[in-house]
């Protein structure tokens, strides 16, 4: 999946992400920037997904992963199915954390529908791979 390297949203992500790790807020607050000034859908969905990994606790990076994937569901870029298997994946990993083997389950299965639209690149085969092992994981005990 590419997006355009002009767009703002996606500039203001990736400035943002030079800066996880420098052990400031600064980070955080530019995704939150790319929030706020993201125009469509598309725009919503990426900053939300790097808004996700900024999350303290496994309950508010479920809802943002979930805002994400509400936010692709709705765009109309095709382009964006190639990130469902992770997103997916993401807010299974969050049930799992939580507890929940049965929704984990659900959405690590959401995930594999959309592996056809995964590159058949290094990220694509890892995303693929840890889908499966994630199903694998939560599946012991449930036949």
């Amino acid at each position: 999946m590419q997006f355009d390297p002009e767009n703002k949203i996606v500039k203001l992500c990736a400035a943002a992400m030079d800066l996880e790790g420098d052990g400031t807020n600064r980070a955080a607050e530019m995704f939150m920037q790319a929030w706020n000034e993201a125009s469509d859908a598309t725009e919503k969905f990426i900053a939300a997904h790097y808004i996700a990994r900024q999350q303290p606790t496994v309950t508010e990076k479920l809802q943002w992963d979930q805002t994400a994937l509400e936010f692709a569901l709705q765009s109309n870029d095709e382009k964006l199915k190639g990130a469902f298997p992770s997103l997916y994946l993401n807010i299974g990993k969050c049930y799992e954390d939580l507890g929940d083997p049965k929704k984990a389950l659900e959405n690590y299965q959401s995930g594999e529908s959309y592996f056809e639209y995964l590159q058949p690149d290094g990220y694509g085969e890892f995303t693929r791979s840890t889908v499966e092992r994630a199903i694998a994981r939560v599946s012991v005990g449930r036949s």
